[in-house]
């Protein structure tokens, strides 16, 4: 079983925002295998698939990012899945715009996504894909520029990055995580 997780913010005012990066990474994912996350209940969207065998479980959580825990403790209680099936995808501010970064685990980095998972979840033993989205070049608040949208430059990197983060997700599906890590990583 393999639990794939997209963070961001429910609604059309934040559709295509920085903050929203998991979701995109979750939606684009789903548009690739034909599958949608049609589902709802758990205080998110969800979908369950099969791939060779295997369960796949995405989910995007409905809950506004702050309280993403919520949602993602609800899927795992009533599924069944432990923490090592675990993957979230979301943003970073420490990664420049286009690159992605896979972790087995570790703290929340001040990202209060993280921080909620963390604190429902009782431990940070749990895989993350964290898709760069950079730092902003002029003076703004941390919230402002998250929940703004990415600028024309970066467009291609970011579009880069949600097919990277796809790939990836797609070769954990077969693949050692630490391998998969040790593959995207390097890039």
């Amino acid at each position: 079983m393999k639990c794939i997780v997209g963070l961001g913010n429910p609604g059309k005012k934040y559709e295509k925002t920085r903050h929203n990066i998991g979701f995109m990474v979750i939606d684009e994912l789903a548009k690739l295998n034909n599958w949608s996350l049609s589902q709802e209940k758990f205080k998110g969207k969800y979908t369950i698939e099969h791939v060779a065998g295997e369960k796949v479980l995405l989910l995007q959580p409905q809950t506004y990012m702050n309280l993403s825990g919520e949602s993602l403790r609800l899927f795992m209680d009533y599924y069944d899945i432990p923490e090592e099936d675990v993957l979230v995808i979301y943003d970073d501010l420490d990664l420049p715009t286009g690159r992605i970064r896979l972790r087995q685990k570790g703290g929340h980095g001040g990202h209060n996504g993280i921080r909620s998972i963390i604190d429902q979840l009782g431990t940070k033993e749990f895989k993350r894909l964290r898709v760069g989205v950079g730092r902003p070049s002029v003076p703004m608040s941390v919230v402002d520029y998250v929940l703004g949208t990415f600028d024309k430059e970066q467009q291609a990197a970011v579009d880069e990055s949600i097919q990277q983060s796809v790939k990836a997700c797609e070769a954990w599906l077969s693949k050692p995580f630490l391998e998969v890590m040790n593959d995207y990583n390097a890039k």
